[in-house]
């Protein structure tokens, strides 16, 4: 069990590890553990990993205090706002949990977040089960290895976890074995495709069993050459020669529509519609459907990344995602306006909801109401 000096107390903490990682450490033959690496050169989970980072990342995180929102509108001096946001997301997306070290100033203020890599960090149980402690290896040499780091200070996004939320799954372990499948698959094709085109066609010679192997070859190289002379132009042959050209078969294209089951178990892992990674999808659903089922799939990682931000920054923390279902505000807008003319909210309270998110500009001029209608006498005509 490994004991940890922190400011001259030690701390003792014990290893989370799961029986899988056990097993999988002492038998790597077996392992079934696809690393993000390797999983983004397959373009299905690129697509897949980058349009969800990047559309919670067009998020608004919003904080109760203007301290804490600074900070997550800044939160590294190494790169922008959303760039961090993203890389933690994306992370968080292929291993099931993403880190950030809090630096704090001397008043315990944070003053910069730093991105580690899971490799670079490793979670402890404490003893007494009371919390966490992390051991981080730093980029910087001057920093290197900080040990007993209390959980605090740890911004540590989870997803789905067997440990208690301890630590979380890779959600690229469910696609180890398709994503076997698929290399498998690719291999196959590609030598399917490389045997159907290798042989262009068939020349045929009458009493061609008169001539040997490299009589055949000389007459194969020749034809080539005066295919390549004739620039495009037609062949010429004689009454002895017959030439058939060869069509790339069918069983190889089945083997190239192949590739669009993979892209839908990766799509189904994330609970996305293939058709963001340009699948076929539901052909019965229309795109309102298909878009709720966006938002429902972001709102699954959005809770799994505010539960984290409001316990370690004490305070609420939530994820407009309304920038990213709604970048123009006319579905906002028209909400609304269905409010108000069903009488739930009256119009001054619709021109300050439209205002306050931003669809109607805050130095707006006031409304000047409609000019009253002439009075009439009780004969009808004016006064």
């Amino acid at each position: 069990m490994p004991i940890f000096n922190s400011g001259g107390k030690s701390q003792t903490g014990l290893t989370i590890a799961d029986d899988d990682s056990i097993i999988d450490f002492l038998n790597p033959g077996n392992a079934k553990y696809v690393d993000a690496r390797t999983a983004l050169h397959n373009s299905d989970i690129y697509s897949v990993i980058f349009q969800l980072s990047s559309d919670l990342a067009n998020g608004q995180l919003v904080a109760d205090s203007s301290r804490t929102q600074n900070m997550l509108d800044n939160p590294t001096v190494t790169a922008n706002a959303h760039a961090f946001w993203q890389s933690m997301f994306a992370q968080l997306l292929l291993s099931g949990e993403a880190f950030a070290y809090r630096w704090r100033n001397q008043n315990g203020i944070d003053s910069s977040w730093e991105y580690l890599r899971p490799s670079q960090v490793t979670p402890f149980l404490l003893e007494d089960g009371s919390g966490l402690i992390y051991n981080a290896t730093f980029d910087e040499p001057e920093i290197g290895v900080i040990e007993a780091i209390p959980q605090s200070d740890m911004i540590h996004l989870r997803l789905m976890s067997r440990n208690g939320g301890k630590t979380g799954i890779s959600p690229l372990t469910a696609l180890a074995s398709e994503l076997s499948i698929h290399d498998a698959s690719n291999k196959l094709t590609l030598a399917a495709l490389a045997r159907s085109i290798m042989a262009p066609g068939i020349l045929s010679i009458t009493k061609g069993g008169l001539l040997d192997g490299k009589q055949k070859a000389a007459r194969s190289a020749q034809f080539m050459k005066q295919m390549n002379d004739s620039n495009s132009g037609p062949i010429v042959l004689d009454d002895l020669e017959s030439y058939t050209p060869l069509e790339v078969q069918g069983n190889v294209a089945q083997l190239l529509s192949q590739a669009t089951w993979t892209g839908a178990q990766i799509a189904k892992v994330y609970g996305v519609s293939d058709s963001i990674i340009n699948g076929q999808g539901d052909q019965q659903s229309s795109l309102d459907m298909i878009g709720n089922d966006y938002v429902k799939a972001l709102t699954r990682y959005s809770n799994a990344i505010t539960s984290e931000l409001t316990n370690k920054l004490a305070g609420n923390i939530t994820l407009d995602l309304r920038p990213v279902v709604d970048p123009a505000g006319d579905g906002y807008a028209s909400t609304i306006s269905s409010l108000a003319k069903s009488k739930a909210i009256d119009g001054a309270q619709a021109v300050w909801l439209l205002t306050k998110s931003g669809y109607f500009p805050e130095d707006m001029p006031e409304s000047t109401p409609a000019n009253d209608p002439p009075e009439l006498d009780q004969k009808g005509g004016d006064q």
